[in-house]
């Protein structure tokens, strides 16, 4: 499958973001691809700060997924610390329908969905070898900090805050 990746005024009406369970299919999918993805960048196990299917559903992670002309093409999850935070969980848009803006989409998605309530502050962690979602991330106004939370220095992962008004 190939797509044009030509600016269209009418992109925004080929995406949706819907809320769904990460233990849908699609969803399901999505993470498995993901850490496809991720496999040859051979990250140690105290590297790898990924939940399981499992732990984004018992830890009442809101998931979302991004279609595009219908078909799933990204997805992205929440985890709220009370009102302290949000962190961003398990991003990804599958490599075929990169660069059509469906990353920022999805970051826009996540902070509205944040600011509805009432958190002000995003927070994430990424491996260093993400190359494209660390452009993303920068792009979008995200601002390297210190690690947070239960996350402790590692020289493979790289940390993240950016506050949403």
């Amino acid at each position: 499958m190939s797509l044009s990746r030509e600016r269209n005024p009418g992109l925004s009406m080929r995406i949706t973001i819907k809320e769904e369970r990460a233990n849908s299919a699609d969803a399901v999918q999505l993470l498995t691809e993901l850490d496809t993805h991720l496999t040859p960048h051979l990250y140690p196990a105290e590297s790898r700060h990924a939940y399981s299917v499992d732990k984004l559903v018992r830890e009442g992670v809101v998931f979302f997924i991004t279609r595009y002309e219908n078909r799933p093409a990204g997805c992205g999850g929440l985890k709220l610390f009370g009102e302290e935070y949000g962190e961003i969980k398990r991003m990804y848009v599958r490599p075929v329908y990169r660069g059509l803006g469906l990353g920022k989409a999805m970051l826009t998605r996540l902070a509205e969905y944040a600011r509805e309530r009432q958190v002000s502050l995003l927070r994430l962690e990424t491996g260093i070898y993400q190359t494209e979602a660390i452009g993303l991330y920068e792009a979008y106004g995200f601002k390297r900090r210190p690690p947070f939370g239960e996350y402790k220095h590692d020289t493979l992962s790289i940390y993240y805050e950016k506050i949403v008004e």
